[in-house]
């Protein structure tokens, strides 16, 4: 049986190594084209493209799926079976009906909730304590496909977009490894989801980054954990960017009372940036001024201008 693997970054790889490992014909992988990334920008691969050169195995790498040259060459490998893993493109209708068997999609979610590009990043945003993988297979709407198997993850308060990430690509790759014995056997019965309890996760944009103080410390604190290692969150100080990349739970540290704005620094101690919220306050325990690479509040203190009475805007 041949399998075509798609996906592109971390998330994807243990699936995809966990193919290999069990012993399944991967005749080609397609991920996404090279970019460049850093402040050298240095064109450097996907992760799932590193991934398969390390197996061996041939790599696809269209711009753009959807272009008939695109999926002539795909249809060259014959693929039985095509499973996805954050490929980060839609799928077009010529190759959902491509392999007999299907395409099937890992899902860090638990659809119906949170179909879209972002699901880990924004199940963190909102507050949730649970979230996980769903096998599914792919349909021409967005994870719209019948689901196939679930399993739930729980989120930790400590947990970062990053901790999570990790831990549902093991979930996943363990729960694709479950299901595909039968599923290699043919097509099996899915169960449809219900569109009415869906809601959507759709890709991060710069004003998901940007702080509100006025909300609560604890909407601050998930929106920065979500964000986390990704671009974490920003607001500005004296006109600049300033990062915040990890701050302490407002749960365990308890909370300021001012009747100060929200936004303004109350405190800066060895412990951290101490800044008003909207029902209280919130400690800022990593952060990045502009022009300099992240650092420990206490680094921060010791050579900074900033002093109490400082508005973040």
């Amino acid at each position: 049986m041949n399998i075509v693997f798609m996906g592109t970054p971390a998330f994807a790889v243990p699936s995809l190594d966990m193919l290999v490992a069990e012993g399944y014909n991967i005749v080609a992988v397609v991920t996404q084209p090279d970019r460049p990334q850093g402040r050298k920008k240095v064109l450097t691969p996907t992760p799932v493209k590193e991934a398969a050169l390390r197996h061996g195995i041939p790599v696809l790498q269209p711009e753009r799926l959807r272009k008939p040259e695109a999926v002539e060459e795909l249809s060259k490998y014959k693929p039985d079976m095509i499973v996805t893993a954050a490929y980060g493109q839609i799928l077009p209708k010529s190759v959902l009906d491509m392999p007999p068997l299907g395409c099937l999609n890992v899902h860090g979610s638990l659809l119906p909730k949170y179909r879209g590009g972002a699901p880990i990043q924004r199940s963190i945003i909102n507050g949730e304590k649970v979230t996980g993988i769903t096998l599914m297979y792919m349909a021409e709407g967005l994870d719209t496909g019948d689901m196939i198997a679930r399993v739930e993850v729980p989120i930790q308060d400590d947990d970062t977009a990053g901790t999570m990430f990790e831990k549902l690509s093991i979930a996943g790759a363990a729960l694709l490894k479950e299901q595909l014995p039968r599923l290699t056997e043919g097509k099996v019965q899915a169960e449809p989801q219900n569109d009415e309890e869906s809601t959507y996760a759709p890709n991060l944009t710069r004003e998901d980054e940007k702080i509100d103080w006025r909300r609560t410390s604890q909407e601050i604190y998930n929106q920065i954990r979500g964000l986390v290692p990704f671009s974490g969150g920003f607001t500005l100080w004296n006109g600049e960017v300033f990062k915040v990349w990890s701050a302490a739970n407002p749960a365990n540290t308890g909370s300021a009372s001012s009747q100060a704005a929200p936004g303004t620094v109350l405190e800066l101690t060895e412990t951290g940036v101490v800044v008003k919220t909207g029902d209280g306050s919130l400690t800022l325990l990593t952060v990045q001024p502009s022009g300099k690479k992240a650092m420990d509040a206490s680094q921060f203190v010791r050579g900074t201008s900033m002093t109490a009475g400082t508005v973040l805007a």
